[in-house]
């Protein structure tokens, strides 16, 4: 199982970088310490907390000549991790400092 599935870069996201938070999307059955391990050995970093949540899918529905077709979306999982003082990690190259 891949616990780490994307960084997540949203204008929220890129806020929450400046105060050392960032946000994952991670495995839908991941737990916070399967989720700090992850992050830890990728970037090589130290966490000090991990908050998810679970985002529930959306009901979707499409019009057209022969009907109506009925959908939804992937149910997901969103981790924020928080660093601890005087360490980052660079999204876009994945890289830490």
């Amino acid at each position: 199982m891949q616990v780490l599935k994307r960084p997540l870069i949203t204008e929220k996201a890129t806020k929450m970088n400046a105060v050392r938070q960032y946000a994952f999307e991670v495995d839908i059955n991941a737990n916070k310490i399967e989720i700090r391990k992850a992050v830890e050995t990728q970037f090589a970093v130290e966490v000090t907390s991990v908050r998810t949540v679970r985002v529930r899918p959306k009901r979707k529905l499409q019009f057209t000549r022969r009907g109506r077709f009925v959908g939804k979306t992937a149910a997901r999982k969103k981790a924020y991790v928080t660093l601890q003082a005087g360490q980052i990690i660079d999204i876009v190259t994945g890289a830490n400092e």
